[in-house]
C-alpha cells in the first residue's frame, strides 16, 4: 500500500468571524463529510490558534486535482462554502489558490 499524500494548509480568519467559523464546524453537515470522503480524503482536521487556521488531510486517491474539481461542483459543498468562505481572510490577496495556502512538509515520522 502506498503512502497517502499529506496536505497541510493555512489561512486566516476574518476579524470577528472566529466564533461563527467554530460554530459552523461544530456541526459539519453529513453531506459535506460524505463528499470529502468520496474525494478520497481521509484524516481531515482543522486546527485553530487565535485567527490562524491550519488544515491537514491525507489524500488516498489517484488524481487530487480531479477529485477536488468534483468536490467543488458538489451542490452541498457549494452551499457549505457560501457559509464558511466569508469567515476566511485570504492572506495573499490576488494570488491564485484562494484563501488556503499549502505548507511544505519538512519532516514526517512514519509508522514503525
Amino acid at each position: 500500500m502506498r503512502e497517502p499524500l499529506r496536505v497541510c494548509q493555512t489561512t486566516q480568519l476574518r476579524p470577528g468571524m472566529r466564533e461563527r467559523y467554530l460554530e459552523l464546524h461544530a456541526a459539519v453537515w453529513d453531506a459535506v463529510e460524505a463528499g470529502i470522503r468520496a474525494a478520497h480524503i481521509e484524516n481531515y482536521s482543522i486546527f485553530v490558534r487565535d485567527d490562524t487556521l491550519v488544515a491537514y488531510f491525507e489524500y488516498v486517491g489517484e488524481d487530487l486535482a480531479a477529485d477536488l474539481a468534483v468536490l467543488d461542483e458538489d451542490h452541498e459543498m457549494q452551499r457549505w462554502l457560501e457559509l464558511t468562505d466569508p469567515c476566511q481572510l485570504d492572506p495573499e490577496p490576488g494570488e491564485p489558490g484562494g484563501p488556503w495556502r499549502d505548507l511544505t512538509l519538512a519532516w514526517h515520522l512514519s509508522g514503525g
